[in-house]
């Protein structure tokens, strides 16, 4: 662990943890919270002569409170310390693969809310998951997490009804604060989300209009509109589940660009004796100039763990892929080890150009009451695009409330 960041690191511990928790032993409806996440990533990129090997500490710490009345808030940090050959973004080292984990100590949550029977609101920064996060998410894996400076919304007129509103008017990246590309830092933004879910047992239909205006760069503004259909229906030996998603975004705002472009979603899954098997067939259309992006979305959860599609190739991209999952082990900390194994083909939407293909493989267990570890890989193998690519994860996580 580099000196220059284990100091910054154990002052925000002390700094947030140890007066937290007196507050906390004192006063009813404060609550301490903490995640402390250690993980090597190490990744072997053909297009580079040098492989990244990065380690890193992530401390995420703050104090939670509410009232009777409905009143609530949160004001969490978070430092990252780390050691490693690896470009982070923000320390220069170009000629090694990027793992975008750089360490610095930032105000991770802070915002003010109020909650009560029919719905609830919350002014500040805060984090934002929408749905499945395909468009609007926290970007969870990183070590800096994604959050939103923005006035949240949510109604809920029936117990099978809720409205969702957000506006967002700036949006922290995982990049961190100190990224040598300023727009990977922040954007400033002027974007309304709209989302509203109809459940009836085990199905849900959500529609959602995104209104995503971005003042830094204008050509990163687009207006999507969709709709998401998921649900589930017991078989007489397992579980059929099934997500269908259909949406169109266009340019929005001040874009000076014009297009329109497709994107689906068809995934169906089965249950049984324990094991869930999956398959899927997502489309993020592009026209050879431009294609479909989702700059708010938690990315790393899509299109493989490789991580090559954070941003959409202008021939837009299919992605097919089949998966499988479930538990296995005895019950520990009221959890069992969970196992996942996914495969996914990669093709251009216009010109038929094969990219490439992936596997992935994850692990996670449970250690004890908090604890936890996650063993991870992903196999990116290039035909038409990027490199040839592997990633392996060792990670270890706490988390805790008081």
């Amino acid at each position: 662990m580099s000196p220059r960041h284990a100091l910054p690191l154990s002052m925000l511990a002390c700094c947030c943890a140890a007066p937290f928790a007196a507050i906390a032993a004192d006063a009813p409806g404060i609550a301490v919270e903490w995640d402390l996440r250690l993980r090597h990533e190490q990744v072997d990129d053909a297009a580079f002569a040098t492989s990244a090997d990065a380690t890193t500490l992530r401390l995420r710490t703050g104090l939670r409170f509410s009232t009777e009345r409905g009143w609530n808030g949160l004001l969490e940090a978070e430092g990252i310390a780390a050691s490693g050959a690896y470009n982070s973004g923000a320390n220069g080292r170009t000629t090694r693969p990027q793992v975008i984990d750089p360490p610095g100590v930032e105000l991770n949550q802070a915002w003010l809310g109020w909650k009560g029977a029919g719905g609830n609101v919350a002014l500040g920064r805060q984090r934002l998951q929408f749905d499945n996060q395909r468009w609007i998410g926290n970007s969870g894996w990183r070590q800096n997490e994604q959050t939103f400076d923005a006035l949240a919304v949510e109604f809920a007129p029936r117990k099978d009804l809720s409205l969702r509103y957000a506006f967002l008017d700036r949006v922290h990246r995982v990049n961190g604060d100190e990224a040598r590309d300023l727009l990977a830092r922040e954007r400033a933004l002027s974007t309304h989300l709209f989302n509203t879910a109809w459940k009836r047992g085990t199905q849900q239909l959500a529609g959602y209009v995104y209104l995503h205006r971005d003042r830094d760069v204008a050509t990163a503004s687009t207006a999507t509109i969709g709709v998401r259909w998921n649900g589930s229906r017991l078989l007489s030996s397992g579980n059929l589940a099934w997500t269908l998603e259909a949406a169109r975004q266009r340019d929005h705002a001040d874009n000076p660009l014009r297009f329109s472009h497709a994107y689906w979603l068809v995934e169906p899954a089965i249950t049984w004796r324990g094991i869930t098997a999956r398959a899927g067939w997502e489309h993020l259309g592009g026209n050879g100039a431009h294609a479909l992006q989702t700059p708010l979305a938690t990315l790393h959860a899509f299109n493989g763990w490789a991580d090559k599609f954070l941003v959409t190739p202008a021939s837009g991209l299919e992605d097919r892929y089949l998966g499988l999952g479930g538990n296995v082990g005895r019950e520990r900390a009221g959890s069992r080890a969970n196992w996942q194994l996914a495969w996914h083909d990669y093709c251009a939407d216009r010109g038929g150009l094969r990219y490439g293909s992936e596997w992935n493989a994850s692990v996670s267990m449970p250690l004890a009451k908090g604890f936890g570890a996650t063993i991870k890989v992903a196999d990116y193998r290039a035909a038409g695009f990027g490199r040839d690519t592997r990633k392996v994860w060792l990670q270890l996580d706490y988390k805790g409330r008081r």
